[in-house]
C-alpha cells in the first residue's frame, strides 16, 4: 500500500543505486550503507540515525516486487505533474491535472473514475481524508496520497539457528547474525522442537511510512541426542538389562537429561518393551512439565562362557514348556 509522499522521495536517489538495480545488488547496497548508518556504529549521531530510517525506508519497498511496482507507477505519473491537493484558490493541482496525467497515451480519450480507483486504490487504498466518494475519498486536510487503514507494518524477517538437544529442551538466549550484519540477541524459549518457528514481534523491518516493525522469525533446527528423544513434553530412553535382571527383578539406574541418574524398579518378569515412568523429569515449559519413559530392552549376551552356556542348558530343561509364540500363531491364521 503506497505512502502519501511516494510522490516527493526518490529511493533509488536514497540508496544509490539505478532504477533497473538487481535485487542482488540492491541487497549488497543496503546491507552496507545499513552498517555504516546504524545508530549502534553511531551513538549519539541523530544525522547518522536519520539517514539509517531512510534507507530503511527504501530498502523496505524497492525489495518488494509490488510495492517497487507500485512506486514506479506512482513516481513516473508524479513526474508528469499530476499530484491530489485540497482545492480553492492557490490550491495546486486539481482533477484536469489528475485527468491529463492518465490521459497520456489513450489518444485523448476520456478517463474516468474507474481508471484512478485502479491505480491508486490497489489493496484498498483511499485518497485523503474528509467526504466520500464512490470507493475513493478525496479530502481537505492532507492535500496528498494516503492508504486506507493507517501506515502499513514493516516486513517480516527471517533467521535460521541451530540449537543442541539441551538448548532446545531448557531454553536459552543465543545470538545470530542481523541483515544490516549486526548480531541481535533471541531468547529462545524452552521447549522449543525441531522445526519450530519462533515469531518475535517488532523485531523485523521497519516500516516505510510510520507504522509498526515487522517481525523476526526464527526458524529452528535441533540436532538429535544420542540417548533422549522427544514425545511431546516426555523425554524418551532406551534402558538395556540383563536376561536376569528382567526375569528376577532388579532395582537399576536409568540417565536423565542434564541431572543425575535416577534409581527404577524392575519387577520380576519385565518384557522388553515394557515403558517404565519416571515423573516430572521430561520437558518443562509454561505448558506443563513431562515424564520421563524408559523404555525396558532385555540385552541378549553376544558371549558364553562355558559355565554360563551349561547353567543356561540347565535352565532350557527346567523352565516351562510353553510356546511364547502360540497366541501370535493362532491370530495369524484366524
Amino acid at each position: 500500500m503506497a505512502s502519501q509522499d511516494w510522490f516527493d522521495k526518490d529511493f533509488y536517489a536514497t540508496l544509490g543505486v539505478a532504477k533497473d538495480v538487481s535485487e542482488t545488488d540492491l541487497k549488497k547496497t543496503y546491507r552496507k550503507l545499513a552498517r555504516k548508518y546504524h545508530p549502534d556504529s553511531n551513538p549519539g549521531d541523530a544525522a547518522a540515525e536519520a539517514k539509517f530510517k531512510e534507507i530503511s525506508e527504501a530498502y523496505s519497498v524497492l525489495s518488494d516486487s509490488e510495492q517497487r511496482a507500485e512506486y514506479d507507477q506512482i513516481r513516473a505519473m508524479g513526474a508528469g505533474g499530476a499530484r491530489f491537493s485540497a482545492g480553492g484558490a492557490g490550491g495546486g493541482g486539481g482533477f484536469d491535472d489528475v485527468f491529463s496525467a492518465f490521459n497520456r497515451g489513450r489518444g485523448g480519450q476520456s478517463a474516468d473514475f474507474d481508471d484512478i480507483f485502479a491505480m491508486f486504490n490497489q489493496g484498498g487504498g483511499s485518497f485523503g481524508g474528509g467526504g466520500g466518494f464512490g470507493s475513493g475519498r478525496f479530502g481537505q486536510s492532507s492535500g496528498g496520497f494516503r492508504g486506507f487503514g493507517g501506515p502499513q507494518k514493516g516486513a517480516d524477517v527471517t533467521a535460521r539457528t541451530t540449537l543442541s538437544f539441551d538448548t532446545a529442551v531448557r531454553g536459552e538466549t543465543v545470538t545470530l547474525q542481523g541483515e544490516d550484519g549486526h548480531p541481535m540477541k533471541v531468547r529462545i524459549p524452552a521447549g522449543v522442537k525441531d522445526g519450530q518457528s519462533i515469531r518475535l514481534r517488532g523485531r523485523g523491518r521497519p516500516s516505510p511510512d510510520g507504522g509498526e516493525n515487522g517481525d523476526l522469525v526464527v526458524q529452528v533446527t535441533v540436532r538429535p541426542h544420542p540417548v533422549f528423544t522427544r514425545d511431546g513434553l516426555n523425554l524418551r530412553v532406551v534402558v538395556p538389562v540383563t536376561f536376569t535382571e528382567a526375569a528376577l527383578g532388579a532395582t537399576i539406574e536409568v540417565p536423565t537429561l542434564g541431572g543425575e541418574p535416577v534409581k527404577l524398579k524392575v519387577a520380576p518378569g519385565t518384557p522388553s518393551g515394557r515403558v517404565l515412568r519416571v515423573k516430572g523429569r521430561g520437558v518443562t515449559t509454561k505448558k506443563g512439565t513431562g515424564d520421563l519413559l524408559a523404555e525396558i530392552h532385555v540385552a541378549v549376551p553376544s558371549h558364553l562362557d562355558a559355565a554360563a552356556r551349561e547353567a543356561l542348558e540347565r535352565f532350557r530343561e527346567a523352565e516351562p514348556a510353553e510356546n511364547p509364540r502360540a497366541e501370535l500363531l493362532a491370530k495369524a491364521r484366524a
